[in-house]
C-alpha cells in the first residue's frame, strides 16, 4: 500500500474524530446548541514524513435538558483535504468511505463540565465501519461572546478502526493518528 495514502487514510480517520469533541460547551443548561465553526486536522507520520488533512465540514448539535447534554457531531470523510489529491483518494478508499461516508462522535456531557474550562469527556465515535469509545479524552474550552469555542485531541490509532497502516517503501506509517480539534458551539435562540 502506498504510504502517502495510509497516512491520508490515518488522517481522515482522526479528522473524524476530532469533530465530536465540542460537547462540554453545550452543557450549560436546557436547550439546544449547534456547531457553527470546525476544524478537524488529522496527523500520519512515516519514517520519511508527516502528513495532515484538515476538513472545515463538520456539523452538529446538543440537546441539553435535566442536566446532561447529548451531543452528535458528524463530518463527511470525503471532507478532509491533505493538500494532494492522490493521497486524499486513496484514504477514502482505505477507509471504504463510500461505504461509510461520515464520520459521527456521541457522547453526553453533564452540565456540571460548564463550570471547568478544562474538561475531560467520553466519545463514542463511528468511523470505517468500526466504533470506539475514547475515555476520558481532554478538551479545553473559553467563552467567547455567545459562543463557546473547545479544542483538543483525540488519541486515535489506525488499529482502533482495523485499518492497516500504509507503507512506503516497505516501512509503514505510525499506528497513532491524533485529530486535532478545534471546534465553536453556539446557543439556539428560541423563536
Amino acid at each position: 500500500m502506498n504510504a502517502a495514502f495510509a497516512r491520508s487514510l490515518r488522517l481522515g480517520a482522526i479528522a473524524l474524530l476530532l469533530r465530536a469533541a465540542p460537547l462540554a460547551g453545550l452543557a450549560r443548561a436546557d436547550g439546544q446548541w449547534t456547531l457553527v465553526k470546525s476544524t478537524l486536522t488529522y496527523h500520519v507520520s512515516h519514517p520519511l514524513h508527516e502528513t495532515e488533512g484538515t476538513s472545515h465540514e463538520a456539523r452538529g448539535k446538543a440537546a441539553c435538558h435535566g442536566g446532561q447534554c447529548d451531543v452528535l457531531v458528524a463530518v463527511p470523510v470525503k471532507s478532509f483535504d491533505s493538500g494532494d489529491s492522490n493521497r486524499d483518494l486513496h484514504m477514502l478508499q482505505v477507509t471504504r468511505g463510500a461505504q461509510f461516508p461520515l464520520v459521527t462522535v456521541r457522547c453526553r456531557v453533564p452540565e456540571t463540565a460548564a463550570a471547568s474550562p478544562d474538561v475531560s469527556i467520553d466519545l463514542d465515535v463511528e468511523f470505517a465501519g468500526q466504533s470506539v469509545h475514547y475515555a476520558g479524552v481532554p478538551f479545553h474550552q473559553v467563552g467567547q461572546g455567545g459562543d463557546t469555542r473547545i479544542t483538543g485531541t483525540i488519541p486515535a490509532k489506525l488499529s482502533d478502526f482495523k485499518i492497516e497502516p500504509p507503507t512506503l517503501l516497505a516501512l509503514p506509517t505510525k499506528n497513532d493518528i491524533p485529530v486535532r480539534v478545534d471546534l465553536t458551539v453556539r446557543r439556539e435562540t428560541a423563536r
